[in-house]
């Protein structure tokens, strides 16, 4: 009896265990994908140098430029939100911000701070502090007709105040901006791969020196005896004494004798071999191409492409349009919103366009010959400070060289 009962409190407290276990085994095996080869987060893509520079080049471009309010296509006194948007840091740094966060996760999350009633301007933007973009989370919930009602978290907790969510790169279904990153993670793995696999070369101590070989029939165990011979030991591995001929501390025997044909060949690779020259170019081109940065500014030379000055200006105006024009217009847009109605803010892109000073001067030159420009606007795009009248100076004679005028002739009889 007491048995029974000792039998059927037991499966009483295995049973949770055993329904359990049978889950387990009913349910389907589902493949395992490695982390490390689909996840390369944004601090391991910056560990190689090419990423490191294409990023920092991107946010070195943008932070220099200056930000100018228009009303109507004219140029208007520059609103203090836009002198300094974030009271934490300088605008500098706050456009670096934004578009280190756009480039290495394809999102940039500002939470907008305004004036409260009573104040001398109610409802007008004080501050934009940019986020990490690491520490938000984007809830979306589907409406009908498409419509969307998005809320953002913030280390857990939902942020109550406005967001503006810029975005690198919007694809359809995400809710998220695709950064480039995120889009190469396969790319970029085997770049990490080809640099670590070049340094364990070098630092595993597991590597061999070299390789015996023969072509006769070695019986078990034959293989280590020689290798403990090759390496001055004793056949069963054992230290080598005086008597037996062990070599003196410090010396080495320059000379092998073995058997059985054995041929020794060492495993000696050239230092380009090592450094795996051709794949790090090819992933230099690859990352330049992934980020839309220049070769010329990565320092990397484009195999069938000789570069010179109009070539490399030509790249400097692609790159302008076409790779950083697009953190910097997203940045123009989020802020044109916050400004009052008809009043827009632009970037001042005519320093990187222009990329000599000669060639910036000229430009002024043919503007203010030309009247479309005046001298204080001019002053303001190289950035310096006003002066008083300077406008009501004569502008500078045409571009254009002078004809001389014909000459007079005699009236004939």
């Amino acid at each position: 009896m007491a048995m029974s009962i000792l039998t059927t409190a037991l499966e009483w407290l295995t049973a949770p265990m055993t329904r359990a276990t049978k889950l387990t085994a009913a349910a389907p095996e589902l493949p395992v994908r490695s982390d490390r080869i689909t996840n390369v987060s944004p601090e391991a893509a910056l560990s190689l140098s090419t990423v490191y520079r294409g990023v920092q080049i991107h946010a070195t471009a943008g932070m220099q430029l200056s930000i100018r309010a228009e009303r109507d296509d004219v140029r208007i006194p520059t609103p203090s939100i836009i002198e300094r948007p974030c009271m934490e840091m300088h605008r500098p740094a706050w456009i670096e911000y934004n578009i280190t966060s756009l480039y290495l996760d394809g999102n940039a999350f500002w939470v907008i701070d305004r004036f409260g009633p009573g104040t001398r301007r109610p409802g007008t933007v004080s501050n934009i502090t940019v986020l990490d973009p690491n520490e938000v989370t984007v809830k979306v919930e589907r409406l009908p007709l498409g419509r969307k009602r998005i809320t953002y978290y913030h280390l857990g907790r939902k942020i109550t105040g406005e967001v503006k969510h810029l975005q690198l790169l919007r694809v359809p279904g995400l809710d998220r901006g695709l950064g480039p990153i995120q889009s190469a993670q396969m790319e970029l793995r085997g770049a990490l791969d080809a640099r670590d696999y070049g340094a364990m070369w070098l630092s595993d101590q597991s590597m061999p020196d070299g390789v015996l070989t023969t072509d006769q029939v070695l019986a078990p165990g034959d293989a280590d005896k020689y290798k403990h011979v090759w390496y001055g030991r004793n056949p069963d591995g054992s230290k080598r004494t005086a008597a037996e001929g062990a070599v003196a501390f410090g010396t080495s025997e320059r000379l092998r004798v073995m058997g059985s044909g054995l041929r020794y060949q060492p495993l000696m690779l050239k230092p380009s071999d090592v450094q795996f020259l051709e794949t790090q170019q090819f992933t230099t081109t690859q990352v330049a191409r992934l980020l839309g940065t220049p070769a010329s500014l990565l320092l990397a030379a484009v195999e069938g492409n000789s570069q010179t000055y109009s070539n490399v200006e030509q790249d400097w105006i692609g790159y302008v349009r076409f790779s950083l024009m697009k953190p910097l217009r997203e940045i123009e847009e989020a802020l044109s919103e916050l400004l009052p109605a008809g009043q827009r803010a632009r970037f001042n892109v005519d320093a990187l366009l222009r990329t000599d000073t000669k060639t910036r001067y000229e430009a002024h030159n043919l503007a203010l010959a030309g009247r479309w420009k005046t001298r204080a606007e001019v002053r303001a795009d190289e950035g310096l400070m006003p002066i008083d009248g300077i406008d009501d100076q004569p502008e500078p004679a045409s571009a254009e060289p002078a004809t001389d005028p014909a000459p007079e002739t005699e009236p004939t009889a």
